[in-house]
Formats: structure tokens, C-alpha cells, sequence
């Protein structure tokens, strides 16, 4: 798993350099729509029943307000609409990044 070094709001987006060097940038909006939380996507139980979530709707608008490093492996971020539940792992914040250009 590889590290931010440094988290920045630059415009609408969110910059992250990493620790081998690569940057990765990823819109308010792409990144409040891929929150993890259980809030958003659901909960499953162990016969794959879905509970809760939300459909899927725009979050253009929505703007990162702060953020928190979470021990060794992931950054919560709040947003302007009140969301802060999703523990954003570095692993997923690396994907967004190579997949959202």
C-alpha cells in the first residue's frame, strides 16, 4: 500500500502526491459519489441482501471541507453537505486517481 505525502484542494479537485512520486487528482464530486460508507452503498448481510444506500444521484457542488488521516491506511473526508462517514483507504483514493482523469 502506498502512502499520500501530500493532500491538496486545488480548484474543484483534490491532488495527492504520493510516496513513489505519482500525483493523482480527483473531483469533489467523483469523490463524495464514491464514499464507502455504509451510509452510501448499503450493507450486506451474510446472504448478500442489501440494506440501506443511497441511488445514485450528482454531487456537483459538493465541496471537501477538511480531512483527517486515519491511522497508517486511510483519510476520512468531510464534506460540505455534512457526509464524513466514508474511510477513503489509500488503495481506493489510488484508483479513483488513475481512473477519474
Amino acid at each position: 500500500m502506498i502512502a499520500p505525502q501530500e493532500i491538496q484542494v486545488i480548484g474543484s479537485e483534490i491532488a495527492i502526491r504520493w510516496a513513489d512520486g505519482k500525483e493523482s487528482f480527483i473531483t469533489f464530486a467523483t469523490l463524495r459519489a464514491a464514499s464507502p460508507s455504509a451510509e452510501v452503498r448499503g450493507e450486506h448481510d451474510i446472504f448478500g441482501h442489501q440494506y440501506g444506500g443511497e441511488a445514485p444521484k450528482s454531487y456537483v457542488g459538493v465541496e471537501v471541507a477538511s480531512w483527517e488521516q486515519i491511522g497508517n491506511y486511510a483519510i476520512r473526508f468531510e464534506f460540505s453537505d455534512g457526509h464524513r462517514s466514508g474511510l477513503y483507504s489509500y488503495d481506493l483514493l489510488r484508483q479513483l486517481g488513475e481512473t477519474v482523469k
